[in-house]
């Protein structure tokens, strides 16, 4: 008998691996879990000319935005570094500044390569299960609604928040816009594709998973997507103290990568369980089994305690008050830079040179190799699940961290 397993087992695709299901507002796409996705492509100021005070009002004033979201919201800022080649045509009404600029052209032409970077931040929400708001109308009575209307008021309240969100960064950053929708399917594509071009909506914007994947994916330890290796570094260690554009040493690179930190914040509640559980820990590992027990004997209290859990401990009690004070948020935070290459051998001194510069700004950084798959899946808008690293952050040092500026 013919055996058919083979012609219809269909194996696992990239596509089966993306959350976009479909555009159902301008610029809002609906995953797969039933999500609501949304970007802002922004552009920073110059922070190599900005003042200290300068610098200290955009952490702060990004600061105010980013705690304002709790559970169900997911960050993606992203600084995609990517080859410019071409110079910027102006009309000049004066001969002289024409003639200086042709002289600036013919110098940018010489110089070699030249890159630029486009940030981006995503939006990603998940709205409440239908049986919450169905609990909530046992306690509210309002004939206006519906069932078949709390998606309507899901999408109104996300236009809402993502619109204050876009106020706050227009007053932030010299430019900031929503996506539209040729812009968002071109900025999804440019994430999982080798090649770079403009993305037309179509008619029906329906399946976008299968839309957009026109790259393959090769995992294992040395992934490779097309014909480019891929290489991914995450970084899994902070250092003591911050400073407003920690990390804009890796604008110097002289080669593309995609540079992503994804916030998941906490609500106020989950954010004080989760720090009263790093006191409670901490606090109890500052005196052994063996002094309790010496001290039951003896009749003395011990002397000797674990000054770094001591120490730990009050760390955690500063971020609880913090937290109380309503200064910052919490949430979970995971940075990850993706370089891609033809040649192998490339893509390993590209990441090295980024495992440097990460390195010297005193973080402890991975290159991925198992993981590399998840870790890369993390990076991609939208995605909540893959990669999540566990360590608590506050948005001031998530601000410190975040890519604002663009050069």
């Amino acid at each position: 008998m013919l055996n058919l397993r083979e012609y219809r087992a269909r194996p696992a695709s990239l596509a089966d691996h993306l959350k976009w299901a479909c555009l159902i507002a301008p610029g809002i796409v609906l995953n797969k879990d039933g999500s609501l996705q949304r970007t802002i492509a922004y552009r920073g100021p110059d922070l190599e000319s900005s003042t200290a005070e300068e610098l200290v009002a955009i952490t702060a004033r990004m600061n105010n935005l980013l705690r304002r979201f709790g559970s169900g919201w997911a960050l993606h800022i992203e600084a995609d570094r990517r080859p410019s080649v071409t110079y910027p045509r102006s009309t000049w009404r004066d001969p002289a500044a024409w003639l200086v600029d042709e002289e600036r052209r013919a110098a940018f032409e010489e110089a070699g390569r030249h890159f630029e970077t486009h940030c981006y931040l995503t939006f990603t929400w998940m709205p409440p299960a239908d049986r919450t708001a169905r609990i909530e109308q046992l306690f509210i009575d309002d004939p206006a609604d519906a069932p078949a209307a709390f998606w309507r008021e899901h999408l109104a309240y996300f236009e809402t928040e993502t619109a204050r969100a876009l106020d706050m960064m227009a007053d932030l950053m010299p430019e900031a816009r929503f996506l539209d929708d040729d812009e968002t399917l071109t900025y999804l594509h440019a994430c999982i594709s080798s090649a770079r071009q403009e993305v037309r909506a179509p008619s029906v914007p329906m399946c976008l998973d299968a839309l957009l994947v026109d790259t393959p994916l090769t995992g294992g330890l040395s992934p490779r997507l097309g014909n480019e290796t891929l290489k991914v570094l995450t970084i899994n260690g902070f250092p003591a103290t911050g400073e407003p554009g920690l990390l804009s040493d890796l604008d110097q690179l002289g080669f593309a990568y995609r540079w992503v930190t994804r916030f998941l914040p906490l609500d106020k509640p989950d954010a004080e369980k989760a720090l009263n559980t790093y006191v409670r820990n901490w606090f109890a590992k500052r005196r052994s089994l063996t002094s309790y027990l010496r001290e039951i004997l003896t009749n003395e209290p011990a002397t000797l305690l674990n000054t770094d859990a001591n120490n730990q401990a009050a760390d955690a009690d500063e971020a609880l008050q913090a937290l109380g004070a309503g200064h910052v948020a919490f949430g979970y935070c995971t940075t990850a830079i993706v370089v891609r290459h033809a040649e192998a051998s490339v893509a390993e001194d590209q990441i090295r040179a980024v495992e440097r510069v990460i390195r010297g700004r005193g973080f402890t950084c991975v290159a991925e190799s198992v993981n590399a798959i998840e870790a890369w899946l993390g990076t991609l808008p939208g995605e909540a699940y893959a990669n999540v690293r566990q360590p608590l952050l506050n948005t001031i040092n998530l601000a410190h961290m975040a890519p604002l500026s663009s050069l």
